[in-house]
């Protein structure tokens, strides 16, 4: 289990809510999820008699937190150890990583959104290229557990197809059948691969011209 656990890859500040769910993991399986909500049980006050059970309470605590807050921190980019390394315990080492990277990824997620809808198409770069980012950006919305319906995704791409693409806009905005992102992406491809034909022939003609 051990091997396993050390093949996570260390977080270095991007991804969090994946490193998150992967560093769960650990603490789940060895029955210590416990230590991210639970802060250590406090000192019995002088002159109260503490029962053995309270006593090796404490001990596993003490044990399983050390155990934890190390995992947590072996995980981590040398740099965000130096950080962290100082958290009196698991729990308060969590609840600062996830007061600072959710706080980031509720931001960051206000940016997809932005660079989604307000991405400009670059008439001197290929289609397919540019193409290729919008479905990069929309990938990110799920690793964010971002769920755009793709009712609202597929229309969006259609939008910013080239304007001498309007036949194919047009027929892709009328159709009956809901056309999902698959099916928008083989259209793409196939309009594209169509274009490249009709360029080859013009060029061809043009070749046969000149030299005639």
């Amino acid at each position: 289990m051990t091997m396993k656990f050390a093949k996570l890859e260390k977080f270095k500040g991007v991804d969090f809510r994946c490193w998150e769910e992967k560093m769960h993991f650990m603490p789940t399986t060895l029955k210590a999820a416990y230590m991210l909500t639970t802060y250590r049980p406090a000192e019995a006050e002088e002159g109260v008699v503490v029962t053995v059970e309270e006593i090796r309470w404490r001990q596993k605590w003490d044990n399983d937190d050390y155990i934890c807050k190390g995992y947590i921190l072996n995980d981590m980019s040398d740099a965000l150890f130096d950080i962290y390394s100082e958290a009196l315990c698991a729990k308060e080492l969590w609840d600062t990583l996830e007061l600072k990277y959710v706080t980031e990824d509720a931001s960051s997620k206000k940016f997809l959104v932005s660079d989604f809808n307000n991405y400009k198409r670059d008439d001197s770069r290929s289609v397919t290229e540019q193409y290729n980012e919008l479905f990069g950006i929309y990938g990110q919305f799920k690793l964010h557990r971002m769920n755009m319906d793709e009712s609202i995704v597929v229309p969006t791409i259609i939008d910013k197809l080239p304007a001498s693409w309007k036949d194919l806009k047009h027929t892709l905005r009328h159709q009956k059948e809901e056309l999902y992102l698959v099916q928008l992406i083989s259209h793409i491809h196939i309009e594209k691969s169509l274009r490249a034909k009709e360029s080859d022939k013009s060029e061809k003609h043009k070749g046969k011209v000149k030299s005639g």
